[in-house]
């Protein structure tokens, strides 16, 4: 056992584990001759005589396969809880945008990341074209506690993307709740088996799950899980306002590819960590981030309140055209926007701009590859690029 790496808290007679939970989430009472996840049900409309009662009346309302999807999702956000509710939509963004603008009116104050998801600027924008005060500060050394005062709403991104820093949710939500702020984490990163902000005091607990959540870099989805009925019912109506909802198949796709969560996660998160550190000894590699390293600045607070550390990984060489030569050196991996798959990806974030990073910084996401495999042809990669470049 490697002590570096979390282990599922996890005893007989506490429950089921995550792999468990994983595989059985949302699944339906079994009935003699259907299948054991029911397949998509494509439909815009229900037959519907007399009253409009029951679960099921429109498309863009409800359908069971979202159903089944969002009580997996809420199992594995809050194991052995009955009262806990999930809306998924369409994509990560949907889920974000939904939460911010179902919370917030014009003359609220938001604290929002400043080191935060590339597309959240986009939000300010519009938040702020709407009358709410956007407040911003960087995720490490807790920074947004100094700009909380007044916030009707707290959003946290930990660890944050891409930089990787991490802030102590509990800290965060004792202070926004005694000022009266809601809060809101974006939990993309870690998944809900590397943590679970509404264990941690969070309102709201948001994710992309086409990243590690879905695993296989083909379905757009993201969620949003809370307690509060209340809140869940106004996120719910901002998805059918904006009619930000997610297609069956999507859906469907999404609850299979929960089955092996478990599976790909725990590989991801091992193999991040061994490559970490042998990153952390070569040469060519400065500013490395992993949230696993006992010497990453976020680590103390990481080992703390996550469960696993996370499949992705940053650092920096020596400027662009070294980070773009060791990319296109590299043979199993993917030069992807994207984290969080089956495949290992990394990109050269700079070339989208918006993001405070140096022109040599990588974000790397790990695969199920071969440990040995990857670990190797990061290495191989790194020597060519050096070569090449110089």
């Amino acid at each position: 056992m490697n002590p570096l790496i979390p282990q599922e808290r996890h005893h007989p007679g506490e429950g089921p584990g995550d792999g468990t939970l994983a595989v059985r989430a949302g699944l339906p009472e079994p009935v003699k001759h259907e299948p054991t996840l029911p397949g998509p049900v494509f439909a815009a409309h229900f037959h519907l005589p007399g009253e409009p009662t029951g679960p099921y009346t429109y498309g863009r309302d409800e359908n069971p396969t979202w159903t089944h999807l969002e009580r997996a999702i809420g199992t594995l956000e809050a194991p052995g809880e009955s009262g806990v509710e999930t809306v998924v939509f369409a994509s990560g963004m949907a889920a974000i945008s939904a939460v911010l603008l179902s919370q917030l009116s014009a003359g609220d104050a938001v604290v929002l990341p400043a080191d935060g998801y590339q597309a959240l600027p986009l939000l300010h924008e519009q938040l702020r074209a709407y009358g709410i005060e956007v407040r911003t500060a960087p995720t490490g050394g807790d920074a947004q506690l100094d700009v909380l005062d007044g916030a009707r709403l707290l959003w946290i991104e930990t660890p944050s993307n891409p930089g990787l820093d991490v802030c102590d949710i509990r800290r965060l939500v004792a202070a926004a709740h005694a000022g009266g702020a809601l809060v809101a984490v974006d939990n993309t990163l870690a998944t809900p088996l590397g943590q679970r902000p509404l264990e941690l005091g969070a309102d709201f607990s948001v994710a992309s799950d086409t990243k590690g959540m879905t695993g296989h870099g083909d379905v757009l989805l993201g969620h949003v899980s809370c307690r509060d009925p209340l809140r869940a019912a106004e996120v719910r109506r901002w998805r059918k306002i904006v009619g930000a909802i997610p297609g069956p198949m999507e859906a469907w796709l999404a609850h299979r590819s929960l089955a092996t969560l478990q599976l790909r996660i725990d590989r991801q998160c091992a193999t991040a960590l061994g490559l970490a550190l042998v990153l952390a000894e070569h040469p060519d590699v400065t500013g490395l981030r992993h949230p696993g390293l006992p010497e990453d600045p976020s680590h103390a607070i990481a080992a703390r309140q996550m469960r696993r550390f996370g499949s992705v990984i940053s650092f920096e060489l020596a400027d662009r055209a070294r980070a773009e030569r060791f990319l296109e050196e590299l043979r199993l991996v993917d030069d992807a926007t994207s984290f969080g798959g089956v495949r290992s990806s990394a990109e050269r974030r700079g070339r989208w701009g918006g993001d405070a990073v140096a022109e040599g910084f990588i974000r790397f996401s790990v695969g199920a590859e071969d440990p040995e495999d990857l670990i190797a042809d990061v290495l191989r990669a790194l020597d060519a690029a050096r070569k090449a470049v110089g």
